[in-house]
């Protein structure tokens, strides 16, 4: 239910300061401002997409009953996602040192349980949206029933490919058993689930911070969590993890809000920053959270340029400088 929507066309599409309204979040400050700009967002990125790209595309082979292994690929292999929870969770292992070969299977797993929730979240019955990533929605193409089936072998599969495929001589048990809690935990009745419920629940129109903490934030905080699990951070090092990722997957809805509100009519459903404060008061909200989540990364500092990746996934969450492949996640 994170890093979900379209991306605008514009490749810079900048989301500014703004001084003239009261703020919503506390204000943070930073010192990572010194931090290199050397680093190559896109070259990394994309990198890691072809290589997760391929490795999904071996974990779901077309098997009996076609049709419903044809609606997971569907949605799980569409051409222009931009895999942003399976980059942040290679990013957040490497960090800490650990082999990109053992987080790979966690993040195809984060993938499968993301597209299996976008595939829900379509549905009439949700946010009934009747395309995703550039092309139509899963229900539109293979029903609603085969839709719903197909979310709901996508989940599980997460889960199992973990356990059947992780190097166990790179990642202890005890650490993978950490990894499926926390997926488990942020997919579920105190995660995304919660989220989504209270989006179409008319009936508490204040619940804005928690319908985006939990239907978008969720998902960046379980990536950035189970990479840093696999990588062998500490318990306070995970609970940086934790803030950086819920405060990077907000920021990635709500500058989509805010450029879809700037760029045309919204009549979409649910409760947003956009649509409770309007455009000017999101607007501080992203810088908010920024900050919030440079903030995170400054405890970050001894692991040196290895803070890298993470640390400008929050710039391009903000400021969208380039497309990785299509304009779609």
């Amino acid at each position: 239910m994170a890093f979900s929507t379209v991306i605008m066309s514009s490749p810079h599409a900048y989301i500014p300061k703004t001084a003239s309204s009261p703020t919503i979040r506390r204000r943070v400050r930073c010192s990572s401002a010194s931090v290199s700009t050397q680093f190559d967002l896109r070259t990394y990125w994309t990198a890691l997409i072809k290589e997760i790209d391929q490795k999904l595309d071996d974990a779901v082979p077309v098997l009996y009953p076609q049709r419903i292994y044809e609606a997971m690929r569907y949605s799980l292999l569409a051409k222009g996602a931009k895999r942003a929870p399976p980059v942040m969770c290679v990013a957040a292992c490497e960090l800490f040192g650990g082999d990109r070969a053992a987080a790979f299977p966690t993040a195809c797993a984060l993938e499968m349980v993301h597209a299996a929730s976008l595939v829900h979240d379509d549905l009439p019955c949700m946010d009934d949206s009747q395309s995703r990533r550039g092309q139509p929605s899963n229900h539109t193409v293979f029903g609603v029933d085969m839709a719903i089936l197909a979310g709901d072998a996508l989940f599980p599969l997460g889960f199992r490919h973990i356990v059947t495929n992780t190097p166990t001589n790179l990642v202890p048990e005890s650490r993978l058993l950490r990894v499926i809690t926390e997926i488990a935990r942020a997919v579920g009745s105190t995660g995304m689930a919660a989220g989504q419920f209270l989006d179409l629940d008319d009936g508490t129109p204040n619940a804005v911070d928690f319908v985006q903490e939990k239907k978008f934030g969720e998902m960046g905080r379980c990536s950035a969590v189970c990479g840093g699990l696999l990588g062998g951070a500490s318990d306070g090092e995970i609970q940086r993890l934790r803030n950086y990722g819920q405060a990077v997957g907000i920021l990635y809805q709500l500058v989509d809000d805010i450029l879809e509100a700037k760029t045309e009519t919204d009549n979409k459903k649910g409760k947003s920053y956009v649509s409770v404060y309007g455009v000017e008061k999101a607007m501080e909200v992203a810088e908010d959270l920024r900050a919030q989540a440079k903030k995170e990364l400054d405890g970050l500092e001894k692991y040196g340029d290895k803070v890298l990746p993470l640390y400008h996934f929050v710039d391009y969450a903000v400021d969208r400088g380039f497309n990785v492949g299509e304009q779609f996640i």
